[in-house]
């Protein structure tokens, strides 16, 4: 037998032996995060069963952590104890990029794969964002709004400034309503965190009257949409556009009794599935450097950004939705 053949053989036979065992490159040792911005949502509770899913497949381990309301501090502070554990990897939504990157950087430094997912830093290191164009998430819903405002109304918005996705979603609203003269921003609410804030500042704005009626409410965050559509019952004023985040079933819900129009889907289970799986495949073929700035490289061995897509949802389609998520696990 030469010396090819031989080699061909063991190779069959290695192979076969790591088959009949179980035997594969992964293992329950290996640790994941994802650090959510507010772990009480259900958005990332979606995102939380395809990080879960990944890992079911992978046989790693995988644990989401985060505040449990929206908190920017806390979730540097639980980003940093959990990079003190050196993970195999961590996933991270960013709820204030300025006071994220250093950390982000710190973690690549110590040599733990970072993947920025939902909501970015692109200031920092990490080795890539996966998640919605949010620039045109907000396009998407500006041609919506203005649509069924006939051009004409005012408009105002709930967010929590400063956040990169939903400031990225209030500049593609802006863009479109340049185009419509007729169109006012009269305000950006913060709810600083909140969707409960949303809730009561909406019945001041639903109570105004004349020039200063509020025409659009537009939530450019997952929870408020909900609380601003009580507001709007309450009140009585479905002859308003009220506009949410997001693809939960309560918000679905409200768009097939017509008290939301309509809503931007997201795919956070893609995110996070798509997120555990690329950050393994770091940690198995590692790229040093790995603290680099792979943005401004030619020849990165990473994308810039994975975009995992985004939908209109209204009356037309919200069924098919809402049945595809009641059978998700079935």
């Amino acid at each position: 037998m030469n010396t090819f053949t031989k080699r061909v053989v063991y190779a069959l036979l290695a192979g076969g032996f790591a088959l009949l065992t179980g035997c594969t490159r992964h293992s329950k040792s290996e640790q994941y995060y994802l650090i959510a911005t507010n772990v009480k949502v259900p958005y990332w509770q979606t995102a939380a069963a395809g990080f879960a899913k990944a890992a079911a497949e992978y046989g790693v381990t995988a644990e989401v952590r985060g505040p449990n309301g929206f908190d920017p501090q806390a979730e540097v502070e639980e980003f940093r104890a959990m990079v003190a554990r050196k993970p195999a990897g961590i996933l991270v939504s960013v709820a204030n990029s300025q006071m994220m990157t250093p950390e982000i950087d710190a973690a690549l430094a110590a040599g733990i794969p970072v993947i920025t997912v939902d909501s970015d830093a692109p200031e920092s290191h990490r080795l890539y964002f996966i998640g919605t164009n949010n620039l045109e998430a907000g396009r998407l819903g500006g041609h919506r709004v203005a649509a069924m405002l006939n051009g004409k109304g005012n408009v105002v918005f709930f967010s929590n400034p400063g956040e990169p996705n939903l400031d990225e979603r209030l500049k593609g609203y802006k863009d479109v309503f340049e185009g419509y003269p007729g169109i006012k921003i009269v305000d950006v609410f913060d709810i600083k965190g909140d969707s409960g804030n949303a809730m009561d500042k909406a019945g001041e704005y639903l109570a105004r009257t004349g020039a200063q009626r509020v025409d659009a409410l537009i939530c450019l965050e997952s929870a408020s949409g909900r609380d601003v559509a009580e507001a709007v019952k309450r009140v009585h004023a479905q002859d308003r556009v009220l506009m949410a985040m997001d693809a939960d079933e309560g918000t679905l819900n409200l768009i097939k009794d017509g008290t939301i129009d309509s809503t931007i889907s997201q795919k956070p289970y893609t995110m996070a599935l798509m997120g555990l799986k690329a950050l393994d495949e770091i940690h198995h073929y590692p790229v040093k450097p790995l603290a680099q700035d792979y943005g401004l490289d030619p020849f990165a061995p990473f994308p810039a950004f994975i975009d995992t897509g985004v939908a209109l949802v209204d009356k037309t389609n919200v069924d098919k939705i809402l049945s595809r998520m009641q059978n998700a696990d079935k």
